[in-house]
């Protein structure tokens, strides 16, 4: 394998810290980037971004949490020696009316690179990592889906298809849709999640159950109003389907959302 650096940005997040474990594994040279990791790297700081891109030539992209990809680092990467960037993007973004995302994958196309797109329907780990776990200890989870059927993915999945176009040929050019292997309401997530903890978890898939939700979380009326239009287009959209992405790139199937319940639990995920 080609000892070119790798650059892994967000390199302690869900994903990123599981992708730099697999490419260190397979032996490729990483340079392992987040604001307190191995080599630090601060979007809101450019000082940080030419030594963060020192030696690399393959880059893995996430857009910062609720901030826009800035198009000065995707041109300044390019213009360091960066020839492929994997974007970590999201399904339905257009429906949703995602414009932080939809400008990522823009950037990115039009930054001279090769460019491999990965869109990702919902985490298995925003049960037990990310922003549901709160209310899934709580014992009640709002989310306005209705009975919309999501293809929830495992980050290692996602870690595990990004590896493998890092690291493989042929990718260039491609966007892909990264799902898990079956298509699951919000509601039965929420059931597989308590009966794996142990503990009952009431699901609630209306707008006013979101908007309960969110007003207790102390949150600004306005800016859940604006949430729920974006679910009602995706729910509006009707039922996500699963795709083979995770089998095709990486010759194994993707984890079922029982077993990732199940592991994730078994690590005290939702102990209080």
């Amino acid at each position: 394998m080609s000892k070119d650096a790798i650059l892994v940005l967000g390199a302690t997040g869900t994903t990123g810290r599981r992708l730099t474990g697999r490419l260190r594994s397979a032996g490729a040279t990483v340079r392992a980037a987040s604001r307190h990791g191995d080599v630090r790297f601060d979007w809101s700081d450019p000082g940080t971004w030419d030594s963060a891109l020192s030696g690399a030539v393959r880059l893995y992209l996430m857009a910062p949490h609720e901030l826009p990809v800035d198009p000065r680092f995707v041109e300044r990467a390019v213009t360091r020696g960066v020839r492929h960037i994997v974007l970590l993007s999201s399904r339905g973004i257009e429906v949703m009316g995602d414009e932080r995302l939809m400008s990522a994958e823009r950037t990115v196309r039009g930054s001279g690179a090769d460019w491999t797109i990965l869109r990702a329907d919902w985490f298995d780990q925003n049960f037990d990592e990310g922003f549901f776990q709160p209310a899934v200890v709580a014992g009640a989870l709002a989310v306005p889906l209705g009975d919309a059927r999501q293809a929830f993915v495992d980050a290692d999945d996602i870690a595990a298809v990004a590896a493998a176009v890092l690291t493989g040929d042929g990718h260039a050019g491609h966007s892909y849709e990264v799902t898990g292997p079956d298509a699951l309401s919000f509601a039965e997530a929420v059931r597989i999640v308590g009966e794996a903890a142990g503990r009952p978890v009431r699901f609630g898939g209306t707008d006013g159950d979101y908007l309960a939700q969110q007003a207790a979380l102390g949150l600004p009326e306005e800016q859940t109003r604006q949430e729920i239009a974006a679910f009602t287009a995706l729910r509006e959209q009707g039922d996500q389907s699963a795709t083979d992405t995770v089998r095709r790139i990486t010759g194994h199937p993707p984890k079922s959302f029982h077993t990732y319940a199940t592991e994730a639990a078994a690590r005290g995920a939702w102990k209080e």
